[in-house]
């Protein structure tokens, strides 16, 4: 055996038995087989800590975000609220017109003449509580969706696309596919805006985003529906409901926190699902139940 041959030999051996390698392609195997079966299409993308582990699964296709897109309206706007553009107590105004009917909207249900309430309170609205009219409005003060979609393209984020707000998304079902991304680039996004190595949120915005998407209120049966009880989950979830027995988007991405408070970077997309709403959220909440499983365990002992 020549000298070359040997050393390639030496390179792929050691990455088969090395620890990254093999727990990514264990973890991964598992949900592959998980998933196999399920009348959807189903994307993920993981990564455990900073620079941890990494699993991909269809984590490339450009899938319609529906209410995902949330997260990155709100980055957007705390971003804008650094600047000094607003501020976080700013008071706005809700008009009646904003209300849009026939869509989800708990703050339309809490004021339904509509109200001045603080810009944070408007966030909270949008992220926790997914409402679609404190979306539109939050767009409105930022020159609408093609300025949050410029926003991000200027940071060099590629795989993503803002096209339209929620009023126009929940009328028409072909419009949903307008805005989209992929499994890999929303959990990149995650990290980038959860670890803020570049200061890319002051500390007060950091601390903001990520008490709010804590306190997520739907979607409780996907991410956080397995683990468990006390596991903290810092989430946004989305959801297209169900056409002609297809589900474009039963979504939820987000950070699940382990009993050592590492984080674990976790976004997962089924779409094209002919199955029912509770089979799509399951699918959601047992990927996130083996990731937590395998992480929980010692490094020597994942398998």
């Amino acid at each position: 055996m020549n000298i070359c041959k040997f050393l390639i030999l030496l390179i792929l051996s050691s990455l088969s038995l090395s620890p990254g390698y093999s727990q990514s392609t264990s973890l991964e195997n598992q949900i592959t087989s998980f998933i196999q079966d399920k009348k959807a299409f189903v994307a993920v993308a993981i990564q455990e800590g900073h620079h941890g582990d990494i699993v991909q699964i269809h984590a490339e296709e450009k899938l319609p975000m529906q209410s995902v897109f949330k997260f990155h309206i709100a980055v957007a706007m705390l971003t804008e609220i650094d600047k000094g553009t607003f501020q976080l107590d700013q008071p706005i105004t809700v008009s009646k017109e904003d209300l849009t009917p026939n869509i989800w909207s708990p703050l339309r249900d809490d004021y339904p003449q509509g109200a001045t309430i603080p810009l944070s309170t408007l966030l909270t609205y949008m992220v926790a509580q997914s409402d679609n009219v404190a979306c539109d409005v939050i767009l409105k003060l930022l020159g609408g969706p093609e300025q949050v979609d410029l926003f991000f393209k200027e940071k060099g984020v590629k795989n993503l696309a803002i096209k339209i707000n929620e009023k126009t998304m929940q009328s028409n079902w072909e419009a949903q596919f307008q805005n989209w991304t992929t499994a890999e680039e929303c959990n990149n996004l995650l990290k980038t805006y959860f670890y803020n190595d570049k200061k890319e949120l002051s500390p007060e915005s950091h601390s903001f985003l990520w008490t709010v998407m804590k306190g997520t209120k739907t979607g409780l049966k996907r991410l956080k529906g397995d683990l468990p009880a006390n596991t903290v989950v810092a989430h946004k979830t989305g959801y297209s409901g169900i056409k002609e027995g297809i589900t474009e988007a039963a979504h939820d991405v987000g950070i699940i926190f382990l009993p050592d408070n590492k984080p674990l970077f976790i976004s997962v997309f089924v779409s094209r699902s002919k199955e029912e709403l509770a089979v799509n959220e399951e699918i959601i909440a047992r990927i996130a139940r083996m990731t937590y499983d395998f992480y929980v365990q010692p490094t020597n002992q994942r398998k």
